[in-house]
Parts: C-alpha cells; structure tokens; sequence
C-alpha cells in the first residue's frame, strides 16, 4: 500500500491519507519522548507521505496537541488534515497536583470529563490554541463507552454526549468551522448507537476491528456504508500483540494476552512465515480492506518505529495469505481484504 495514496473520508467533501499518524505517543504515554525526538517522528511521517494526524486532549494533559501543533506549524495547510477530540476540558494546575497516570511528564494541566455543549466550545478553543492552527477538521466525542466510564456510569455519560457535545459540533459542522464530526471510543456498539441516533460523519474505533476481532462486520460496519460514516480505525494491534506476535509478555487490550489469543497468534504468524508476510503488516494493511475504513492510525514513539511502519504498509501482500486464513478459520469468511 501507498501510504501517501488517498481515500474520501467517507460522505465529507475531504480527502485522508491511509496511514496517518496517533498522537497518543508523543503526549508520552508510559514513558517520556523528547521534544526533539516527537518532532522527529511527525517529520519522519510528514517525509513519508503522511498528511492525516490525530491527537487529543487527553494525550499527555494537552502535551500531543503542543506537540504536533509545533511540528505542523509551518507546513502547507492545505496539505493536511487533523482530528483532535472533545469531552475532557484541561485546567491548568500545580504540576505537584496532578495525577498524570499513564502519561508522564505531560503539560501542568488537570482533566476532568465535561460532555456539555459549553465544555465542547471550550475544549476545541483551547486545542485550537494548543496547537496554534487556524482549524481542525475532524472532532471526536472522546470516550463516552463502558471501558471508560464502567457500565453504571456509562449511559448517563453517553446521553450527555448526544445532548451536549454532539449539539455544539453539529453547529459548528454547520457554520463551516469544522469539515466531519464523530465519536472515539473503545466499543463499536456504543458507535453503532450513536450512529442510529445521530447524524454522525465518522467514528474513531480502537482495537474492535482487528486481525482477532470482526463482531463489527454483524451490525455498526454495514450502517457505516449505509449512512456514507467513516471510521477511522486506532489500535489495530489490539495495543501490541498483532506487533510483536505471540512472545513473552505480549499485549492484548492493554493486559497480558490470555493463553487462547496467544495460540491464534501463533497460528496467523505460521501463515505468514509461509507467505513471506510479516504479522505487522497484515495487522495494518487487514483493517483498510473494509470501504467504510479509509485510514489507520498507529503511534509510534520514534524515528525507527516510524520507519518499520511504513515499510510494514509499503509491504506487498499477495491474495493467497488471506485466502489462507480465511481457509483456517483465522478471519471471518466475510471480512473484506485488500486488493
């Protein structure tokens, strides 16, 4: 795959590279990445072909925006787009006072949930400022869903994301100052929900549409291209094992794989072994076979990852290696593949 070929975004009169960039790394999340070496890295994308960024808020209490913003700034505007999201709202805070947890050394600010339509303006203002461009042309309602909030909290969290944040994002879909508006989540039901009650563009879903999971090809993948919806699809890896295969300590959504992922791994690295293909580069190129998915956006946390990545993207994958698979078993029959 070319990742500086590019897709329509769905129904939105706007055009994204299939590899972009997640900024979550360079808000530092686990460990620290210097200023040099975040810059670094968006350069490296940027001298790829990349010209598709997401970031957050949250990513590093608002260090990822500064981040991408500073290494952006005097690029051609009009040569890429960006996606940040709302639903937190940061406040500056003593440094000694804030809980950075997983991030480290983020920006002095404090976060708290704010889903209503008057934290909405306020925390696209201040990414704005945060990133000092002049637009954003994709915003997310950030983790409304059960991984977040747990099941006794979530529907109320949910419910003031439809009345609040999507309310104030549809207006500014409106008056022009924003091109898409969507929900990023962990959950494709809590994004097949939302689809059927509001007039979403896009979803940004993390982990559900993997190598190792296809319940989304049921229900929420068939109304996105019913309804013209975009998904953009994050953690493709499932947070490390369709990276770094079935070894020691992997990582399967987050925690240690459980010993029945760890075999299907082992069964799908066994079937790329026979065709020459590395687990990384199926895992990547697999999510943008589906038409209703025109982008991926892994995070890397140097120049090397970026480098591997996109030589994973760039890496020829012939039709016999998902013929293969679906033959074990290993995906769905009906999942969609490249080509």
């Amino acid at each position: 795959m070319n990742p500086a070929a590019t897709r329509r975004f769905g129904r939105v009169d706007l055009r994204v590279t299939p590899l972009g960039f997640g900024g979550g790394p360079i808000g530092n999340i686990f460990r620290a990445v210097t200023e040099e070496d975040a810059a670094a890295i968006v350069a490296e994308a940027w001298n790829a072909g990349v010209r598709f960024f997401d970031t957050a808020p949250m990513y590093g209490h608002g260090l990822s925006e500064a981040r991408l913003g500073a290494a952006l700034r005097w690029r051609p505007r009009d040569e890429f787009a960006i996606s940040t999201k709302v639903g937190r709202v940061l406040t500056a805070a003593p440094r000694a006072s804030i809980d950075f947890r997983p991030w480290v050394d983020g920006l002095p600010n404090k976060m708290r949930f704010d889903y209503s339509y008057d934290g909405t303006m306020r925390s696209l203002e201040d990414s704005l400022q945060r990133l000092g461009l002049e637009r954003i042309e994709i915003v997310f309602i950030h983790d409304c869903d059960v991984f977040t909030h747990g099941p006794q909290h979530q529907p109320g969290r949910f419910r003031e994301a439809l009345d609040g944040a999507y309310r104030a994002l549809d207006r500014l879909r409106g008056e022009g100052v924003v091109r898409a508006i969507g929900m990023g989540v962990n959950e494709w039901q809590v994004c097949h929900a939302a689809l059927q009650e509001r007039d979403f563009d896009c979803f940004l879903l993390a982990g559900r549409y993997t190598l190792l999971e296809q319940e989304a090809l049921d229900a929420f993948l068939p109304l996105c291209e019913a309804r013209g919806a975009a998904v953009v699809l994050g953690a493709a890896y499932n947070s490390g094992i369709l990276a770094t295969g079935a070894v020691a300590g992997a990582k399967y959504n987050y925690a240690p794989a459980p010993e029945p992922v760890l075999a299907r791994v082992r069964r799908m690295e066994a079937v790329c072994a026979r065709h020459g293909v590395p687990l990384k580069a199926a895992a990547m190129q697999f999510v943008l076979g589906h038409p209703a998915i025109p982008t991926t956006v892994p995070g890397c946390r140097s120049v090397e990852q970026m480098a591997d990545t996109v030589a994973a993207f760039r890496h020829d994958i012939p039709a016999d290696f998902w013929a293969e698979l679906k033959h074990e078993g290993l995906i769905r029959a009906d999942a969609p593949v490249p080509g």
